[in-house]
Parts: C-alpha cells; sequence; structure tokens
C-alpha cells in the first residue's frame, strides 16, 4: 500500500508543487487549505505524514498538531513556514512534529524529509507490531489460586510508581512478573530496560547501569549511556540484584535517592525518571545479615513485595502450559501441534520441576522437535524419572513384566496417593490439583482401594491394611 501524505497549506502554488513531487515519488497526495480542514479530514482517514504549515488563517499550524496529538493522532508531522524561527522550530519538534523545513520549499530536501519521516512511521508501526506480539506470548498462564494471586498483585502494583521486589526461584518467571508489571502501568509506552546484575563483570557493571565519558578508562573511546539513562520515561529491571557489589549498592542507591546518575569519569549528573523494579532469587533479608546486602537498599527496593510461586506449588497449571508451549514451538518451528496422552501429562504433573517453568519450556520444545508422531506418550517422557521410587514395586528376578494397565493403574494410585500425602488428606485441594471432579476422584479412591476417613476410622494418619488405604479428609 503506498503512503497516503496530507498537505495542509493556504497558498495554492504550494500546495500544487507538493502534489506533482509526492505525487511522482509514489504517494498518494490529498491537500487541504486550513487547520480547521485537517482536523476534519484526519478524522475519517489515516494518513503516514502530514506536512503542515505553520502560518494559517484561523487556527495556526502549531494548534492543529497540539490537538492532533491531543487526539493521539500518530501520523508524523513534518512542519513548513516562510517565517519560522529557531524558536518556533523548537516548540514545533517539542509538540511531536518529525522536522522543520523552511520556505521558499527546496523540493530536493523535502523529498528527503518526506523519506526520513516516513521511514520513522514504519519503524513505529513495526515496534508497535512487534510489542503487541510481545506482550501476547508473555502472559502469566494459569488459573492455580497462587497464579490468580499474583496476578492481583501485578495488577494492584502497576498502575503506581511504587518500585517493586520480585523474590522466586530461578526459572519461576520473574522477569515475566517485571514485564507484566511494566506493560500494565503508565510507562508501557517507555522502555523496558533489564539488567542481569550476576553476568555482567565487576569492572564493568557501573559503566553499564550509569554510562561512561570518553576516556574514562581503557576502552572508552566515546561517550556512552548508561540503562538508567536509557530507560528514562519507562522501567529498568535490576535482575538477580542480590548478586551485586556493595560498592554497586551504594550509587544505585544515589540514584534511588537522587533520580540522578552520573556516568564514570564524568563531573555532571544526568536527571532520569525511571521506575525501579528489582528481581532475586535469594533471601535478601540473609544476604543483609551476612554482611552482603546494604540493609538501606533493601528498605528503597521493597516497597512491593511479590512472591512468584515454584512450579512444583502450582501443579494444576502443568496442563495449561503444556498446551501454551507446544503451540508456541509448533508455530516457531512449523510443526503440526502435538498432544499429550493422560499418561506423558500425568508424568509431567508428577515430576518435581527443579528448574520451574523454564525447565518445562525447555522439555516441551525438545518434544516438539524430537517426537515424531502427534501425540506425546509417556515413553517420551521417560528421561524425567517422574515416578518417586516408593511408589515403585521392585523386580523380583525371574517375575514375568506386567502388563501396561496395570503399570498405569500402579503410577495412577501412587500418584493419587502422593498428591493426597501432600495435601495431609483434603479431598478438595487434592481433586483440584488432579485436575478432577471430587466425585471422580473418590471413584478413583475406591477402585484402588484408598479408603476415605469414614471407612478407614482414621482422622489425620494414612493407613495401610495391604492394598488398602486410607487418607483423612478434614475438609
Amino acid at each position: 500500500m503506498r503512503p497516503a501524505v496530507l498537505v495542509v497549506d493556504d497558498e495554492a502554488g504550494v500546495r500544487s508543487a507538493l502534489t506533482g513531487v509526492l505525487g511522482d515519488e509514489g504517494y498518494v497526495v490529498e491537500v487541504v487549505d486550513s487547520g480547521e480542514a485537517c482536523l476534519e479530514r484526519v478524522v475519517g482517514q489515516v494518513f503516514d505524514l502530514i506536512i503542515l504549515d505553520i502560518w494559517l488563517p484561523g487556527i495556526d499550524g502549531l494548534e492543529t498538531l497540539t490537538t492532533l496529538r491531543e487526539r493521539d493522532v500518530d501520523s508524523q508531522v513534518v512542519m513548513i513556514s516562510g517565517h519560522g524561527s529557531i524558536e518556533t522550530a523548537v516548540r514545533a519538534i517539542k509538540l511531536g512534529a518529525f522536522d522543520f523545513v523552511e520556505k521558499p520549499l527546496s523540493l530536493e530536501k523535502t523529498v528527503l524529509v518526506v523519506r526520513n519521516a516516513l521511514r520513522q512511521r514504519r519503524l513505529e508501526v513495526e515496534n508497535r507490531a512487534l510489542r503487541a506480539d510481545a506482550d501476547r506470548r508473555q502472559v502469566l498462564i494459569g488459573e492455580s489460586p497462587v497464579m490468580v494471586q499474583l496476578r492481583e498483585q501485578v495488577a494492584m502494583a502497576a498502575p503506581t510508581n511504587g518500585r517493586v521486589l520480585i523474590h522466586g526461584e530461578n526459572g519461576t518467571g520473574k522477569e515475566l512478573v517485571a514485564r507484566s508489571v511494566h506493560a500494565l502501568s503508565r510507562r508501557a509506552a517507555g522502555a523496558f530496560v533489564e539488567v542481569n546484575c550476576a553476568a555482567i563483570p565487576e569492572e564493568l557493571i557501573e559503566s553499564e547501569l550509569f554510562g561512561h565519558v570518553r576516556g574514562a578508562f581503557t576502552g572508552a573511546v566515546g561517550d556512552r549511556r548508561g540503562k538508567f539513562e536509557v530507560a528514562d520515561g519507562g522501567t529498568i529491571f535490576l535482575d538477580e540484584i542480590g548478586d551485586m557489589s556493595l560498592k554497586t549498592q551504594a550509587k544505585v542507591l544515589r540514584v534511588l535517592q537522587e533520580q540522578v546518575v552520573e556516568p564514570v569519569g564524568g563531573r555532571v549528573g544526568v536527571h532520569v525518571d525511571v521506575r525501579v523494579v528489582a528481581a532475586t532469587n535469594k533471601s535478601l533479608q540473609e544476604e543483609i545479615q551476612a554482611g552482603r546486602f546494604r540493609d538501606d537498599l533493601f528498605y528503597r527496593l521493597n516497597v512491593v513485595p511479590i512472591s512468584v510461586p515454584p512450579l512444583r506449588d502450582r501443579r494444576e497449571d502443568i496442563g495449561r502450559l503444556t498446551e501454551h508451549f507446544l503451540a508456541h514451538y509448533a508455530s516457531e518451528y512449523g510443526h503440526r501441534v502435538k498432544t499429550v496422552n493422560p499418561e506423558a501429562l500425568a508424568m509431567l504433573q508428577a515430576y518435581r520441576w527443579p528448574g520451574n517453568v523454564r525447565e518445562l519450556r525447555n522439555v516441551l520444545e525438545r518434544l516438539v522437535i524430537m517426537v515424531p508422531g502427534p501425540v506425546v506418550t509417556a515413553r517420551d517422557l521417560a528421561f524425567l524419572e517422574t515416578t518417586p521410587m516408593s511408589l515403585v514395586a521392585p523386580l523380583v528376578e525371574g517375575r514375568r513384566p506386567e502388563r501396561l494397565q496395570e503399570a498405569r493403574d500402579r503410577f495412577e494410585r501412587g500418584y493419587i496417593l502422593e498428591v493426597l500425602a501432600e495435601q495431609r488428606g483434603n479431598i478438595t485441594r487434592s481433586a483440584a490439583i488432579l485436575g478432577l471432579e471430587r466425585s471422580n476422584l473418590y471413584r478413583k479412591m475406591r477402585a484402588f482401594g484408598i479408603r476415605t476417613p469414614r471407612q478407614a476410622g482414621s482422622v489425620r494418619t494414612p493407613v495401610t491394611e495391604g492394598a488398602d488405604t486410607s487418607i483423612s479428609d478434614p475438609s
């Protein structure tokens, strides 16, 4: 589709000249002679670029530009004027114009400015599309109680400017929570800048965070903006902040207090408006007691604490996560979307997932690549070692291997017993984790000889009588 350009000028000669030269460049050109007509035209039509004269009858070009931005018209705007000044040009740029061209117009220069403005417009459109795609991909998946609570915390914290400190094991999705906080905040249009404090060498982290001036150290061949300055107007995410040195902690604390960064080797501070979200897999209270983390920095960061649960505490979400990642990687690799049969899903739910969601994602990517058929089976997951050894009946030498259905029943019975034991016999919670209705769980318990407390006469303690087991249900 050819770019659409609207020319707004009260001089017929200028309108005619621009229509001709821009038409020759392949653009669709429309013209109006006033600011009022411009505002009417953009209501029903989208223009990639508006060329706007400053001196117009009625409302002038600067007023028109102001109204366009107030109405969220995102067209690029190039201002033109035969009576311009530096002050007028600066004001136009501050109001959101892309550039300013003086009359009499050099058609060659005007065409160049138009090309640059349209290139910028195209980049902005592509960037918005990429952000929208990233937002669709990066969602907090799960309907378990802990995930519902997590989303509620994010929704409450995001619209504020309060600093957020995210706690969680490796692989739980702390970065995803940080991005969600940014995406739902008033700073969503600003940058989200991530800094992995554990991955940057100590001698470089200050330059990375605060920038440096030319000659500040060996290899500093030019000035460089730091991450805090890049994130101005947006959010900076300090991941694994528990690994930051005490020296750097002191400088970060100063930035939080004064909102000013001082580049390495520089003498002039730079004011920044940045929201700080930090994350750690360590107990910062323990780090403070050990003298490895500053308590004053902790109190500055810990305005809104958010804890991300490990995957083993939200097993009921594994099915949804599995569907999500299988569809994602099938799309990425151009494969048909695979499904997981019940036995394989039970194995995924039984596994402890020490690497949390990151490990689950990697396993599912492996399955998309390596499993040739459309269905993932328990055999494809043999490498996980999901079944606790206490639930595996020992093979007696010379014993004939059991049939598949017997193995399935033994595994299912053992897994139900494990979940019931973890939930202290609470039938309601156990059914939720297993993804079953209470009535279905009771039927399976009867089929596998797992007795209810009334049947066993037990209140708290599991009782085993041969193949018969009692589980209490305090709910």
